[in-house]
């Protein structure tokens, strides 16, 4: 049962915690632009063990302490249970009440043989639920191009279905360009009964090179019309950012007409791209 009172549609953002006392100074003010377009939530990404660990700890402790509504990713791969029991009584005590769920990848250093008591997301979607019961309101992810280390889509989808028959509320999707590889998803998970609100997840275009860094390691197409105009702008930032913001804020269009029940947005800890975006896309801001 989801605690989640509020409404669709969810507009939200996603940061990823500094490295440095100096990348902190600086995500504080980006969370300052950021906050003044009024987010439901700000989620912030899992570092697994040790100070990349303690940053993600710092961050949203920061958030929690300017009163703003804060979704922690837990990532469960090469953790044990007492390490994951103990970080959600923290977060519950501190008054969360969303929790991203996903599996993660090992860290750095750590082999095959020490891969904790969780292998999957479903298997972490169960233990929380087992333990906590409805105290929070669980998202996980979804590939609407299907994860890269799946078989096929049919795979993934068996993946996906495991994790929402274990207990999740909502999914947040990977990011992607092309609208039809959303609401087809969306089309398959209807099939096979899954009913529950699958957020589409957005990454501006900013810089070319980094993109498609990321999207070849995470199994996100780049469209080749996209790719090639991309890779025709050569080192014309200005250029690429002008026509990767038409880029998104289309697809951003062609998802809410489609009625996708919100958006959530990569901001790579950068405010200016998902302002612009949002202010032109028309989303609710306070007041």
């Amino acid at each position: 049962m989801s605690t989640d009172t509020h409404r669709l549609p969810i507009y939200s953002v996603e940061l990823f915690p500094p490295k440095t006392s100096e990348g902190m100074a600086k995500l504080k003010r980006e969370i300052d632009r950021l906050s003044a377009v009024g987010p439901r939530y700000f989620s912030v990404t899992y570092g697994a063990g040790g100070t990349t660990r303690e940053r993600t700890f710092e961050t949203v402790d920061w958030l929690r302490s300017q009163g703003i509504d804060t979704a922690p990713h837990l990532a469960c791969i090469g953790s044990t249970r007492d390490e994951v029991r103990e970080i959600l009584a923290r977060y519950r005590d501190q008054g969360m009440r969303r929790l991203v769920a996903l599996r993660g990848d090992m860290p750095s250093g750590m082999g095959s043989g020490h891969g904790g008591d969780f292998r999957y997301a479903n298997e972490l979607v169960t233990f929380v639920r087992s333990e906590f019961g409805d105290a929070f309101f669980i998202e996980v992810a979804a590939y609407p191009e299907y994860h890269p280390q799946s078989r096929n889509p049919a795979q993934d989808l068996e993946n996906f279905k495991r994790k929402v028959d274990a207990g999740a509320d909502g999914a947040i999707t990977q990011y992607f360009y092309n609208a039809d590889a959303y609401f087809g998803f969306l089309e398959s998970c209807h099939k096979v009964g899954i009913d529950l609100p699958i957020i589409p997840g957005i990454m501006p275009i900013t810089n070319y090179t980094q993109l498609a860094r990321f999207s070849d390691a995470c199994g996100a197409e780049i469209p080749r019309w996209v790719r090639r105009r991309l890779e025709g702008y050569g080192d014309d930032v200005e250029s690429i950012r002008a026509f990767g913001h038409e880029v998104v804020a289309s697809l951003c269009r062609q998802l809410i007409d489609g009625g996708a029940p919100g958006l959530h947005f990569y901001t790579m800890n950068q405010s200016k791209p998902v302002v612009r975006l949002w202010e032109e896309l028309g989303l609710p801001t306070p007041g």
